[in-house]
């Protein structure tokens, strides 16, 4: 096999089927639609959120903060007025402020993030929900078949006939909010029986 075989085999893409492909398609439409719901100004912070993430601004602080304080050790050793003498209070004063501005970088970065992992979850439970009613489409067919088929033994099947009903997502809802109130509840009492003294 020759290079110009590999190559042009490695460049071309797989063909994935209508449904997968439709699917990635969907979610590179989340993902686009997501970034262009953002400002500038959202846009401006994380991009200096991914640059200040990496290991290289780490390298270039431990750099700017050597220089600093090599200059101003510097310039007292040479009888010169420092800009900012031991203890450094402007050194302290910048970096008390850039660390507020990095905290509230990654505040904003992490908002933005949580919005497309809502999107994600939204999307996957929607899946989810579909891939139920589906499967109970093609549970409530097979029985249906079974019954009609004269070679097979027509028999009761309650498992069966009871997944052939799709759920309610309405109901499914009130049960988990009950349960989150039983545990909470069951957290509350148990944290009142801890204050309790013996």
């Amino acid at each position: 096999m020759t290079s110009s075989t590999v190559s042009s085999s490695l460049s071309e893409t797989p063909i994935l089927p209508a449904h997968i492909d439709e699917t990635v398609q969907a979610i590179a439409r989340l993902h686009i639609d997501h970034r262009r719901g953002s400002t500038g100004l959202q846009r401006t912070v994380e991009r200096l959120t991914r640059f200040f993430s990496r290991p290289r601004a780490a390298g270039l602080l431990a750099v700017g903060v050597t220089l600093w304080l090599a200059l101003n050790l510097g310039l007292g050793a040479a009888g010169l007025k420092p800009f900012d003498p031991a203890p450094f209070g402007a050194l302290q004063s910048v970096t008390s402020v850039g660390a507020l501005f990095m905290t509230l970088f990654i505040l904003v970065t992490q908002r933005r993030e949580d919005e497309l992992s809502e999107l994600r979850e939204q999307l996957t439970l929607e899946l989810a929900m579909l891939s139920e009613q589906k499967a109970a489409k093609l549970i409530e067919l097979m029985e249906e078949l079974r019954r009609d088929l004269p070679n097979v033994r027509n028999r009761p099947d309650a498992e069966a006939a009871s997944l052939s009903h799709p759920a309610d997502p309405e109901a499914v809802l009130e049960v988990l909010k009950e349960n989150q109130i039983d545990a909470r509840g069951d957290d509350t009492a148990t944290a009142a029986d801890a204050e309790v003294p013996s």
